[in-house]
């Protein structure tokens, strides 16, 4: 049985189609990069998924209608939004909450978050709300990735992460990607390339590519990366630091690792100074990756 089924699912809000016919099929083992530019109907179809929408056609997850039977549905259901809700509860109640909602551990999630680089037992009475962006973003991850479901529903995931939870995070998802299908929906493919194996993309509330892609990334992946450039730059130092890149020969030379997964990303960074690139090497820890 596919682990998620749509068959001609449309959505309307008046008058505004937002979802004209959507026809898709997932089975356990797909990671899915759901891409699309903001209004393609991306997070609608995800809301649809998580019967927090009525639509039209029909729509099955593990077998089961979500609106019909939204608690069974939700607890094979790891979801990561894409803006954090407006929470007031404790981190404590919250995590306790999120883990008696899908009969898990709430030790489980708490070390999730900590291996996430966020002691949620340290900040337990904090209000949700109150929190950081990351730390948020984090919190929501550990509450997905720290339960047992079959469905990973991910929206824009790691936007508020900084590079080392971004790799920590990709370590979580390839301990996941033999057991769960995902959908992990961003509006830059770049930014999700090298996690998925399967590309769909919307384009004003229709499927308009639906792709099989190359899968022999590791997710795990550490590269060592060398840059050189034709003079210091003080803007470049700032993204290099964000990065965690460290500097010598006075800011010409910088130094530092980047998560597999997150080469493209990197490369895009860096390639807003091209014009000050004397030499890039990336090298894959154990052997030469590009350069």
């Amino acid at each position: 049985m596919p682990m998620i089924e749509l068959s001609r699912v449309t959505k309307k809000f008046r008058r505004q189609e937002v979802l004209k016919g959507i026809d898709l099929t997932l089975e356990e083992g797909d990671r899915v990069a759901l891409v699309g530019s903001n209004g393609a109907g991306k997070t609608t179809l995800i809301r649809c998924l998580l019967g927090e929408y009525r639509c039209g056609g029909h729509v099955r997850v593990d077998g089961r209608e979500p609106r019909a039977h939204r608690t069974e549905v939700l607890r094979r259901v790891g979801f990561v939004p894409q803006i954090s809700p407006p929470l007031k509860m404790p981190v404590g109640q919250l995590v306790h909450f999120a883990a008696g909602v899908c009969d898990s551990s709430p030790d489980r999630m708490f070390e999730v978050a900590e291996r996430l680089g966020l002691d949620a037992r340290k900040i337990r009475r904090q209000p949700f709300n109150k929190l950081s962006g990351g730390m948020k973003q984090k919190l929501l991850i550990a509450v997905a990735l720290g339960r047992e479901c079959k469905l990973l529903v991910l929206d824009e995931p790691a936007a508020n992460l900084d590079p080392e939870a971004r790799h920590r995070f990709f370590q979580l998802l390839a301990e996941r990607k033999e057991k769960a299908a995902m959908i992990i929906s961003s509006h830059r493919l770049d930014e999700v390339a090298s996690l998925v194996n399967r590309v769909v993309e919307m384009d004003q509330g229709r499927v308009v590519l639906d792709d099989q892609v190359a899968d022999d990334v590791s997710m795990t992946a550490m590269l060592r990366s060398r840059i050189e450039l034709a003079r210091p730059s003080d803007a470049f130092a700032r993204a290099a630091r964000e990065w965690g890149f460290e500097e010598s020969e006075e800011g010409r030379v910088w130094e530092g690792r980047v998560a597999g997964p997150d080469r493209l990303r990197f490369l895009g960074v860096v390639s807003r100074y091209a014009a000050l690139l004397k030499g890039i090497e990336l090298r894959e820890q154990g052997g030469v990756h590009a350069e």
